[in-house]
C-alpha cells in the first residue's frame, strides 16, 4: 500500500517545540517517528522502511562473515550480570517479577550469549564461533535528547565472537573490522572509524564508528593516518590539548563532532571468565573462550543520515537508505486525464519492480511538493496537464534539487523502466 492517500504518513509543517538537532525535527516533520515519552519513539511506516534498509545491510555483511542470526531475551535473570560486576551499572534498568526473583532488562546481551556459550560449547572444535541478533535494549538514560539519537529504548544489533585464543579473537575482529568499513560505505555516510575506550564493556581494546555532523554528542580529533575519539587522544603518546586546540608531536589535529554509530570490543576473557565459558583444548586442558563484541544502532545511522544530507528544504535520503526510490507526484483531481495517466505510470512503476510512492491525494501541488522534499526520496516523477500536452514526466533529483532528463510518459514499458533504473543508479 504506497498510495498517500492510504498511507500513514502525518506530515508537519512545524517542528516540535523541544527539538534541537536537525534529525530531531525532520524525521518527526516527515511523518517518520512520534514520541510517546522521554526517551521512547514508535517508528512510522515510511521510518521503519528506512530503519530496516539498514538492518538488510548489516544482516548481509554479517552474513557474509559467516555470523549466524538468533535471538535472546531482553528481560533476563539478575545473576549474570551480578557474576560480571555489572548489576549495578547505574543507566540498567532492574525489576523484580511477582515472586521477587530479581529480573534486568538488558542494555546489551554479554552475560545473555556467554551464559549459553558456556552451556553449549565443550571442544575446541565447538570453535570459533560468530552469533548475532538484531534486539531491542532497554536504558535507563538519565537525559533523552535529540530524538531517536539518544533513547531509553532502541534496537541494536550486537554481534559476538568465540575463539580458542587470543589470536583468534584478532582474527575474527579484523574480520569485524572490513565488515563494518563495508556496512558503513553501503549506507552513504560520511564515517570514521577511531579508537575507542572500553568503558564500562572492559577488554583490552576497541574501535569507534562515528558520523561526523553537528548534532554529535562525541568529539573525533583527526589528523595525518590518526583519528580517535578525544579521551582516548588524551591518553595517546605526543598528543596534547591547548584548549579546545590538540596537537600531535606539535602537527596540529583537527575536531569534529560526531554522532557514534557503532563499536567494536576485544573482550578478551572479561565475561567467560565469570561465566564460566570454558573448552577443552586437543591436549585435554581447560581452557577459558576468548570473546569479543561488535555493536552497532540502526536509529543512530538513519539520524546521520538525515543530519549530514538534510537541506532547507528537508531530508535528502542516500539512495541506500531511502524508504522508496521514487516519490511520484500527480498533478490534478480524480477522473481527469492527467490524473488517469499518473495511474498508469504507477501501475508500471509498481509492476516493474520500482519501490514508488505514490502522492494521489486531491491536494494542491504546493503542498505534494513541499511533503516530497520533506520526506526526501532521493527521485521525484511528476505527471500534470503539462505532461500531457509534451508527452513528458518531469524528473528531479532531491539531492541538489536538479532537475534531470524528463522521461517519455507514453513511451514502451522497458524502455521507461530501463531510465528510471539508470537514474536511480546515478544517485549517491
Amino acid at each position: 500500500m504506497t498510495r498517500l492517500s492510504e498511507y500513514l504518513l502525518p506530515t508537519e509543517k512545524q517542528p516540535p517545540a523541544d527539538a534541537e538537532a536537525i534529525s530531531h525535527k525532520l524525521m518527526v516533520r516527515a511523518g517518520l517517528i512520534r514520541q510517546m515519552g522521554a526517551g521512547m519513539w514508535t517508528w512510522l511506516p515510511a521510518g521503519w522502511r528506512v530503519h530496516q534498509r539498514v538492518v538488510a545491510i548489516v544482516r548481509e555483511e554479517m552474513d557474509a562473515i559467516g555470523g549466524q542470526e538468533m535471538l535472546m531475551p531482553v528481560l533476563q535473570p539478575a545473576e549474570p550480570w551480578r557474576k560480571t560486576g555489572r548489576l549495578e551499572i547505574d543507566e540498567l534498568f532492574k525489576l523484580t517479577d511477582r515472586k521477587g526473583s530479581e529480573l534486568v532488562l538488558a542494555m546489551t546481551h554479554e552475560e545473555a550469549v556467554t551464559f549459553h556459550v558456556a552451556q553449549l560449547v565443550r571442544s575446541y572444535r565447538d570453535l570459533p564461533l560468530i552469533l548475532y541478533h538484531f534486539q531491542v535494549k532497554e536504558r535507563d538514560e538519565p537525559r533523552p535528547r535529540a530524538g531517536v539519537l539518544r533513547t531509553r529504548e532502541f534496537i541494536m544489533k550486537d554481534a559476538y565472537t568465540f575463539d580458542r585464543d587470543q589470536a583468534g579473537m584478532e582474527e575474527r575482529y579484523a574480520l569485524h573490522v572490513g565488515a563494518y568499513d563495508r556496512m558503513m560505505d553501503r549506507t552513504g555516510l560520511r564515517w570514521y572509524r577511531v579508537e575507542g575506550d572500553v568503558g564500562m564493556m572492559g577488554g583490552l581494546g576497541a574501535h569507534e564508528y562515528m558520523a561526523p555532523c553537528q548534532a554529535g554528542e562525541d568529539e573525533v580529533v583527526l589528523g595525518e593516518g590518526y583519528a580517535a575519539n578525544a579521551e582516548v587522544a588524551l591518553r595517546t603518546p605526543g598528543v596534547e590539548r591547548d584548549g579546545e586546540a590538540y596537537t600531535r608531536d606539535g602537527v596540529a589535529l583537527t575536531v569534529e563532532p560526531a554522532i557514534e554509530i557503532g563499536n567494536i570490543f576485544k573482550l578478551g576473557t572479561r565475561y567467560s571468565e565469570p561465566l564460566g565459558a570454558r573448552y577443552l583444548d586437543e591436549q585435554g586442558e581447560e581452557k577459558e573462550i576468548w570473546m569479543a563484541s561488535y555493536g552497532i544502532g540502526p536509529a543512530r545511522i538513519v539520524a546521520a543520515a538525515v543530519e549530514q544530507f538534510a537541506d532547507e528544504h528537508g531530508i535528502c535520503w542516500p539512495r541506500a537508505l531511502a524508504p522508496f526510490a521514487v516519490h511520484l507526484v500527480a498533478l490534478g483531481k480524480a477522473g481527469t486525464r492527467e490524473r488517469d495517466a499518473c495511474d498508469e505510470l504507477y501501475t508500471t512503476l509498481r509492476d516493474g519492480g520500482v519501490d514508488v510512492l505514490y502522492d494521489d491525494r486531491d491536494l494542491g501541488p504546493g503542498e505534494k511538493f513541499a511533503d516530497a522534499e520533506l520526506l526526501g526520496c532521493p527521485l521525484r516523477l511528476t505527471v500534470g496537464r503539462r505532461s500531457l500536452e509534451s508527452g513528458e514526466i518531469e524528473v528531479q533529483r532531491r539531492r541538489g534539487r536538479e532537475a534531470a532528463p524528463p522521461l517519455a510518459l507514453h513511451g514502451e514499458r522497458a524502455s521507461l523502466l530501463a531510465a528510471v533504473d539508470e537514474l536511480w543508479r546515478s544517485l549517491p
